[in-house]
């Protein structure tokens, strides 16, 4: 028991200090390479740190346990719109624009609805997998395509090309550390849930929550500096990738029945989206108080689906 703890422990460790620094590269090498603002946030660091989620989703799914892939991506979805936009709330009001609430944020819904959609039934086909995937796409085009507009100004650097190039390799080394580490994780949870006779959407639910902590110090950081649009844009772009891209590749890799998934966790998801929605219309600004409202529903979602 001790020694899975450990592994869990070591696991969660690798992948926040990897996903971070695959997020780091990704964001310098969009700076530098004249992305957008925008897409930075909702795309590059939303989708980064969205990487241990995809990797714990897929290993789950190869080795049989899509009941548990599910449960990861649903509770990581919960866990964005409760814990982490609670808590950078807390730490300073998060201001959200009404172009970002029509288009990004009704986006995210949207792929959280699919999500709900495609689970309702027990099952994940391989066909609703791949139709996951190609929602994906669109979102991803969207994105991008809305992203357009207002690019950042390029670094005026001699040694641009070079950095960039570091930061490639850096990045290359984070993913290689991440999958490392999503194995060590997935190896102790298991293990440990089986000693206890957890169910496998408490587990599941448990692993969404430690494979968001990249998410909750990305937002947390970028509280600090007060920079609303990368927290919002983390939250969106983690959730439909979670939601369309993850749960896809699950689905694709090992489609089956959800034997034991409890659909309370769904149910629990789409609360904790209807109530950041809320938040994030009223006064367009999620202040301390709704800050600490949603941090407070993590916590009762999480007492209710033990």
């Amino acid at each position: 028991m001790f020694g899975s703890i450990f592994l869990v422990v070591i696991g969660l460790a690798v992948l926040v200090v990897a996903s971070d620094r695959v997020v780091v590269s990704a964001v310098r090498i969009s700076l530098r390479l004249g992305i957008s603002a925008v897409l930075i946030g909702a795309l590059i660091v939303g989708l980064g740190t969205s990487i241990p989620e995809l990797l714990v989703s897929s290993i789950a799914a190869a080795d049989g346990r899509l009941d548990l892939a599910a449960a990861n991506v649903v509770g990581s979805n919960a866990a964005n719109v409760s814990l982490v936009l609670g808590a950078a709330a807390v730490l300073s009001p998060v201001a959200v624009s009404k172009k970002l609430l029509r288009r990004e944020a009704a986006l995210m819904v949207v792929a959280v609805a699919a999500l709900g959609i495609v689970v309702s039934d027990g099952a994940i086909g391989r066909p609703e997998a791949l139709g996951l995937l190609g929602g994906l796409v669109v979102a991803l085009a969207l994105l991008i395509f809305w992203a357009r507009g207002n690019p950042p100004e390029i670094e005026d650097d001699d040694n641009v090309t070079t950095r960039v190039w570091v930061e490639f390799a850096l990045g290359a080394i984070g993913i290689t550390a991440t999958v490392i580490g999503a194995t060590i994780l997935l190896d102790g949870a298991l293990d440990i849930g089986e000693r206890l006779e957890w169910s496998a959407t408490f587990l599941g639910l448990l692993l969404g929550v430690g494979t968001s902590l990249p998410e909750l110090a990305t937002a947390l950081a970028a509280a600090r500096h007060k920079e609303s649009d990368l927290i919002i844009g983390n939250v969106i772009g983690s959730n439909i990738f979670n939601s369309l891209a993850v749960a896809g590749a699950a689905g694709v890799v090992g489609p089956g029945m959800l034997k034991d998934f409890d659909g309370i966790a769904v149910v629990g998801m789409l609360v904790a989206v209807a109530f950041a929605g809320v938040a994030m219309v009223t006064g367009r600004r999620i202040s301390r108080i709704e800050g600490s409202l949603l941090v407070v529903l993590f916590v009762v979602l999480g007492v209710v689906m033990v």
